[in-house]
């Protein structure tokens, strides 16, 4: 029998960004869940207009607690599937032995791999903002266009910014930066199999980064294994070519599951 699914969002985002994933991996008889961060268990409106008070302290241990209880719950270990933070959530749960296997898209990385220039960038509204480390951040329809999905045609970008996108706590962005609840071996035995997807045209976690990433990731014994979509922005789990995407990720996860026959 498969492993159950756990699809982990980002930055920015809500379960509702894996709709299209988890239909799809549920057409194929799979478990999926997609669990909210913590304090984002509220209609999107509502999380646009009053996040909750919590969010602003949020940190990348305390998401990592909060699925490594989520995971440890589960009836069968996992696949783990992430994007961008979630992504880079994935990573630190690997790290602590935590799930069948792991696939990060487009994923934050671990503490000592290089910030790309384009990656700094595309973040510095978050850097630059007063109290940016105990704030709510929003991405603003530029920041969405331009950094974040610059592939999608001029007349969806708003539909999708407006369908999307959310408030998110400012604190993970500088505690990803110097290496606050971040850091992992990278020759950890224990570490399940990892796959690292990149977008080609990402301008948010460029493929060159993830690229590095992937090469100090080799240093665990277990199965590394990278793959790159061209022509895809940071939003490739939810632009055209979308399938292909979610095919990959299951395709290499059911192949390479720890525990699976």
């Amino acid at each position: 029998m498969a492993a159950p699914i756990m699809l982990i969002h980002g930055a920015w985002l809500t379960p509702s960004s894996w709709d299209r994933f988890r239909q799809f991996y549920e057409r194929q008889g799979l478990a999926v869940s997609a669990p909210p961060w913590p304090g984002m268990d509220r209609p999107i409106d509502i999380l646009r207009q009053r996040p909750a008070r919590a969010l602003a302290r949020l940190g990348v241990k305390q998401l990592v607690d909060h699925y490594s209880a989520l995971v440890a719950a589960s009836p069968a270990p996992p696949v783990l599937i992430g994007h961008s933070f979630g992504g880079l959530i994935v990573q630190l749960l690997l790290e602590r032995g935590l799930g069948a296997a792991g696939v990060a898209i487009a994923p934050v990385p671990p503490f000592g791999v290089a910030p790309h220039p384009r990656a700094a960038w595309t973040s510095l509204p978050v850097f630059i903002a007063w109290n940016g480390w105990n704030r709510v951040m929003t991405m603003s329809l530029r920041g969405f266009s331009t950094g974040f999905a610059q592939t999608l045609p001029p007349a969806e970008r708003l539909y999708a910014h407006d369908k999307f996108i959310v408030p998110t706590p400012g604190r993970i962005f500088f505690q990803a930066l110097l290496g606050i609840g971040n850091r992992l071996r990278w020759d950890n035995p224990a570490r399940p199999p990892l796959l690292l997807i990149a977008g080609g045209r990402d301008r948010t976690v460029p493929a060159a980064m993830v690229e590095s990433n992937y090469r100090r990731q080799l240093g665990a014994p277990s199965t590394t294994s990278y793959c790159k979509f061209a022509g895809r922005s940071h939003f490739l789990c939810n632009e055209a070519g979308w399938e292909q995407v979610a095919e990959a990720a299951l395709a290499w996860a059911l192949e390479h599951a720890r525990g699976m026959p």
